[in-house]
């Protein structure tokens, strides 16, 4: 018996195809140590670039910035596609796999809920009770507050048409219907890029800046980081969707977009609280 359970042996081989338990064992990667050095170039780049200091290798940050931006994305990609290749054509990514998937996406998508809950208290801190440095008013005295039914109204409109499309996506594929799926999620790529056109057309004709005060701060420093998730989500959607005409996608095996929709859901649920705080409660 010991003889046949040796490496060459038809049990050892068997026991290799089929582990005896169902996680996943991840193999050696570089992509982990070249995205730290990726987003180490990137950081520092964006601080000498906005300081307007020399880039060490001459000139301005702006190079380096670009630098550090390019190789974030490369090792995003190089990571991504191997991550792709172990759930979708090895199946590495057992039943037990994605539930600690799912959880952490779930996890992570509550870390950022936080995250706003702290900049709402920011903003509710000051704007319910005007200290006199912001002459006991709010919005302090001299900011001209943008219209809320104006561009803002528009962004809320284009942001829910693009949760309405993406569930309809989601449905469609669990029905195994590939035009809806397709065009729901091509339609929720286009309402996000709409959306962030607007919200850079506001930024650009806003009469303050994120330098006016604690109004500025926290109206930038609010709506700037909806926006920042508006295209991490974004591009979150574009994967799937790419992956969806590669028909890397099934009714019972779409994990990915799955985790794009929660993530998008969240966009979504930020945005209407910013939108009735920020830009109509608040001005």
């Amino acid at each position: 018996m010991n003889n046949q359970l040796q490496g060459g042996s038809p049990v050892a081989n068997y026991k290799h195809q089929f582990p005896y338990q169902p996680f996943h064992l991840v193999t050696p990667s570089p992509w982990p140590l070249l995205t730290s050095f990726a987003l180490l170039i990137l950081t520092s780049a964006t601080v000498i670039y906005f300081n307007g200091y020399q880039s060490p290798f001459g000139g301005s940050g702006l190079s380096l910035l670009f630098l550090g931006l390019i190789t974030t994305v490369g090792a995003m990609i190089l990571w991504f596609r191997d991550v792709i290749t172990e759930g979708t054509f090895l199946g590495d990514h057992t039943y037990v796999v994605q539930k600690g998937i799912t959880m952490s996406v779930g996890l992570f998508i509550l870390s950022e809920v936080f995250f706003f809950v702290s900049v709402f208290w920011a903003f509710f801190h000051s704007s319910l009770s005007p200290t006199v440095e912001l002459g006991s008013q709010w919005p302090p005295l001299g900011i001209p507050t943008i219209n809320p039914f104006e561009l803002p109204l528009l962004n809320t409109v284009l942001l829910l048409s693009s949760g309405a499309t993406v569930t309809y996506a989601h449905h469609s594929l669990i029905q195994g219907n590939r035009y809806g799926v397709i065009l729901g999620t091509l339609m929720t790529l286009i309402f996000a890029v709409l959306f962030t056109i607007c919200q850079g057309i506001e930024y650009y004709n806003a009469g303050f800046t994120i330098a006016d005060g604690t109004y500025g701060s926290t109206f930038f420093f609010s709506t700037g980081f909806h926006g920042i998730h508006v295209l991490v989500g974004t591009a979150f959607i574009a994967v799937a969707f790419f992956r969806m005409l590669s028909y890397h996608l099934t009714d019972h095996h779409h994990l990915g977009f799955e985790a794009s929709i929660l993530y998008w859901h969240f966009v979504d649920v930020v945005w209407l609280f910013l939108f009735v705080s920020i830009y109509w409660w608040g001005s």
